[in-house]
């Protein structure tokens, strides 16, 4: 049994991170590169991108930046197709892009419901089916799929955000029934409010985000380096008998 310090490690591994520019995908960057991994980083933003690119090779790791529109197909399948090519395979997918519309149902516009689908739910699908081959190749895989406890319970005036994310959590568990045969192992992650900007924007007024921290038995909300410490773990060998997992990140929410 190999020490802890090679349990958790990732040298010679490469990982794919969508909606890497900023909040848990810059972070989770930065963690998995720490463990030695190189990084495909992938997102909308370039000045974010930059920046993830000087931290990560500033560890001493390779960094592919990739620049992509998630809210269109062609997008999705750049970022796979560009990964692949710059590495040869992905061995660990983070499927972290995320983006979410504020609204009551009889209010939520069916172009933002749309927009929130592909995003949240079709770009994962897209980007995972195309790296999924080379995975089932080489006989190994890790996919880490970013949800939210809105995918577990409802939040009022989140309905397309919480249906998008409660299809990843499904999403989840069958390629874990039709790739786990394949040594690839796939879970999900679903945070609380992590303080992002997407989160301080949705969160950061005291009148939305004072009831939700009283409502949470930690009486606060988390920190990106949170979730990106569990994304190292499921990412690693550490947690090779870890899959269809749907792990909740909340600070007790979901426990009350």
């Amino acid at each position: 049994m190999p020490q802890w310090t090679e349990r958790f490690a990732l040298k010679g591994k490469r990982a794919l991170v969508t909606g890497a520019s900023k909040g848990i995908g810059s972070e989770a960057c930065r963690v998995l590169a720490e463990a030695g991994a190189d990084i495909a980083a992938t997102a909308r933003d370039a000045e974010g991108l930059a920046e993830v690119k000087a931290a990560v090779e500033a560890l001493g790791r390779r960094c592919v930046v990739i620049e992509a529109d998630l809210t269109i197909v062609e997008g999705a399948e750049k970022a796979a197709r560009e990964a692949l090519s710059a590495f040869g395979t992905v061995d660990i997918l983070v499927n972290n892009a995320g983006t979410a519309y504020v609204a009551p149902l009889t209010e939520h516009s069916i172009a933002e419901w749309d927009r929130i689908m592909a995003v949240n739910l079709r770009a994962p699908f897209i980007i995972a089916r195309l790296l999924a081959p080379a995975m089932i190749a080489q006989k190994s895989g890790k996919i880490i799929n970013v949800s939210s406890q809105a995918g577990v319970i409802g939040t009022a005036d989140h309905g397309a955000y919480c249906a998008s994310k409660g299809g990843l959590n499904m999403l989840t568990k069958v390629m874990t029934v039709e790739w786990a045969p394949h040594n690839i192992q796939t879970n999900a992650v679903c945070p609380n409010v992590i303080l992002t900007p997407m989160g301080e924007k949705v969160w950061g007024e005291p009148e939305k985000g004072d009831p939700q921290r009283a409502k949470t038995p930690l009486n606060r909300f988390g920190k990106p380096v949170e979730v990106a410490d569990m994304i190292l773990y499921l990412a690693s060998p550490a947690s090779d008998f870890v899959c269809g997992g749907i792990f909740m990140i909340d600070g007790g929410f979901t426990a009350i």
